[in-house]
């Protein structure tokens, strides 16, 4: 994924299936660099991981 895509998936009223490394995640903060970004699991809130933006991949879109 790109930055530009990363942003307008977080920046977007409608959810996204997001995936780093096959597991679903959510993406909590795009970070200045353009480069990284804060992740956690969908279904864990409680840890947070710095992610590169381009190992994340869009899967679809969620109704």
């Amino acid at each position: 994924m790109d930055y530009t895509r990363a942003q307008e998936i977080v920046a977007s009223p409608k959810e996204y299936e997001v995936s780093y490394n096959g597991v679903s995640i959510w993406i909590d903060k795009l970070h200045d660099d353009g480069k990284t970004a804060t992740v956690h699991l969908r279904r864990s809130l409680e840890e947070r991981s710095e992610v590169d933006i381009g190992e994340l991949k869009e899967e679809y879109l969620v109704h």
